[in-house]
């Protein structure tokens, strides 16, 4: 039957919503490749930052102060847009922004680049495929359980190289930091899903919302680096966190999540730590040993398996 007021010639034919389809999956699976990039650069660009003078909070607060100006009229418009109750908004701010930046940069400042390619890029999907286990009743498919167990197999071997060297648990701290991090956007990626929120209204609400929780605690009481960093490490820092990782990926991940399920989206950034590990060699001086090659290896193939299986969940 024909909805009152809806020509035949309004509804779409079968093949032509086939076709849709398939263009929805390749726009996810490009948006998912722009937060490749990003985050690829992002690991970089924040152990730089954890070198420098800057603290973690330094890097927190620049991230925060600005995304929020960028889309703080984003997040105004979508008040008067259809509702999206604050509970929800903070939720998304705490683990999408608060948690995941805080236990990331605090990561960045203990252990290298190359660990955090794949430890919270790979750790991302074991987080979000155990928390829509456990959490949301969606059971993995035998498909996505090998691949999980390829990508943890690496993970394990970076581990292993965690525990060699004088800094060991210096080192190991922030490898910690790092899968809780991964954990943290996890749970954001499932509930954005199942919320089904807007990218670009997501995107505002963390950033807004974890400035105004964040900001005034930090100006307030948390230690400072700025004196001691320099304008071009400022600026390095602002334009990356604030604009790349806190405005262009946000929003890129939450499409890419929404088109192609959380499970494929977070497989997809499992394709970050061979480029970050590689990346890490000439830009920070970082040593690129067999364990960690490996490790990246068995991560990407674990992300290539599983992203290339449906949604990878058993409804």
């Amino acid at each position: 039957m024909i909805p009152c007021g809806m020509r035949s010639d309004d509804i779409p034919s079968p093949a032509a919503a086939r076709a849709d389809a398939r263009e929805g999956v390749r726009a996810g699976f490009l948006a998912a490749g722009v937060v490749v990039l990003c985050w690829s650069g992002f690991n970089i660009v924040s152990r730089l930052g954890g070198r420098s003078p800057l603290t973690p909070y330094d890097l927190a607060a620049l991230r925060f102060a600005v995304s929020a100006v960028l889309l703080s009229p984003l997040f105004l418009a979508s008040l008067r847009g259809p509702p999206v109750p604050w509970a929800r908004r903070m939720t998304l701010a705490l683990f999408g922004g608060l948690g995941y930046a805080l236990l990331a940069y605090t990561g960045f400042s203990l252990a290298p680049a190359a660990h955090a390619g794949v430890l919270v890029n790979g750790g991302i999907p074991l987080a979000t495929t155990l928390i829509g286990w456990q959490v949301f009743a969606q059971r993995p498919t035998p498909r996505a359980w090998l691949a999980l167990a390829i990508a943890a197999l690496g993970m394990i071997l970076i581990g292993r190289h965690g525990f060699q060297g004088g800094d060991a648990h210096r080192t190991l701290s922030g490898d910690a930091c790092y899968l809780a991090a991964a954990a943290c956007w996890g749970m954001y990626g499932q509930l954005v899903r199942r919320w089904q929120i807007a990218p670009l209204t997501a995107a505002a609400s963390i950033a807004v919302c974890s400035a105004l929780v964040f900001l005034p605690v930090y100006l307030l009481m948390l230690p400072k680096g700025y004196a001691l960093a320099t304008r071009a490490q400022v600026l390095l820092q602002a334009g990356y966190q604030g604009v790349v990782a806190g405005v262009i990926a946000a929003v890129c991940y939450t499409f890419a999540t929404l088109r192609i399920g959380p499970t494929r989206a977070s497989l997809m950034l499992a394709l970050v730590p061979p480029i970050s590990a590689v990346a890490a060699v000439p830009l920070l001086g970082e040593a690129l040993t067999v364990e960690i090659g490996l490790g990246a290896a068995l991560v990407t193939a674990g992300a290539l398996l599983g992203a290339s299986g449906g949604s990878g969940v058993r409804r």
